[in-house]
């Protein structure tokens, strides 16, 4: 009882702490709220005779969970894929396929960087965030970051110094996130799955161009109904769509837009393209005021 009574008390002097973890972690306060939860299942039924650094150690459990959270989460989202629409048959040689918050007052999380950092971090491996999170975020050493995601401190060192420098550019894109080109490519999505042709002929410019097909109502007739399944996202910084299959992008959709028509859209589906490229999909406008 003394044992239980002292895990008790030292649990919930880190509450915050380890909710603050989570929910960095994982971007949902109910889902932060679960693993603080089944961290403290974890840690009732605990050997607590060795915990020498019981903020640590607790840090450790949650961040355990959140990992395995992550990993689910993950797992799930690639057993999910959309259909691709058909594209047009003709040589798409200039397209390129692309590839929550925490309090307002963290600097990490601040409207400055806003949705597009939240996107990025999820976007990472969650090895990636984790490392990034725990070091970053709560000053956690790599020595200990390490053991968690089964990596050396080296090793673990390099996923924060990669997730580093994808949130470093979130911050950078996040103009581009919400610039005019966005708002078109935004509207020429939703106008395409709705297959509302009007709205398609008034985003395109009467000349515009996808591959064999020429003039916007080619283009309109052909785009009504489809993009089902393209997400809006930044590639290489730039407002585009992207198709995704098995959470691996394997479509890019870019616009070229002049005096906000769009005059050419091009698709390419070329791996060695698409892996090259810096791909940040983004929350559709309802997603962000969520």
């Amino acid at each position: 009882m003394v044992e239980r009574d002292w895990v008790g008390e030292r649990f919930a002097e880190h509450q915050d702490r380890l909710y603050a973890v989570a929910y960095r972690m994982l971007g949902s306060p109910g889902e932060a709220e679960d693993a603080v939860q089944e961290a403290w299942l974890r840690v009732s039924r605990a050997d607590t005779d060795q915990v020498e650094n019981p903020g640590g150690w607790l840090t450790t459990i949650v961040a355990r969970v959140c990992l395995n959270m992550l990993e689910t989460r993950r797992s799930r989202r690639e057993e999910s894929a959309g259909a691709l629409p058909d594209e047009p048959q003709a040589q798409h040689a200039s397209i390129r396929p692309t590839g929550q918050a925490g309090p307002e007052d963290e600097a990490l999380l601040a409207d400055s960087v806003g949705a597009a950092l939240m996107v990025v971090l999820d976007a990472l491996a969650p090895a990636e965030r984790l490392a990034f999170v725990l070091h970053d975020v709560f000053a956690v050493s790599f020595a200990e970051i390490g053991p968690i995601i089964d990596r050396s401190p080296t090793a673990a060192r390099q996923l924060a110094s990669r997730a580093r420098r994808r949130v470093q550019g979130a911050a950078g894109a996040s103009d581009a996130a919400r610039s005019a080109k966005r708002e078109i490519v935004e509207a020429f999505l939703a106008a395409s799955r709705g297959g509302d042709f009007a709205a398609l002929l008034e985003l395109l410019d009467p000349d515009a161009v996808v591959g064999d097909l020429r003039g916007g109502q080619e283009v309109a007739s052909f785009f009504a109904g489809r993009a089902q399944a393209a997400r809006l996202a930044l590639v290489d910084g730039v407002p585009a769509a992207v198709w995704s299959h098995l959470g691996r992008p394997k479509a890019v959709i870019t616009f070229t837009v002049d005096d906000d028509k769009i005059t050419r859209i091009d698709v390419d589906t070329d791996p060695e393209q698409i892996r090259d490229l810096d791909i940040i999909i983004l929350p559709a406008d309802d997603e962000e005021r969520r």
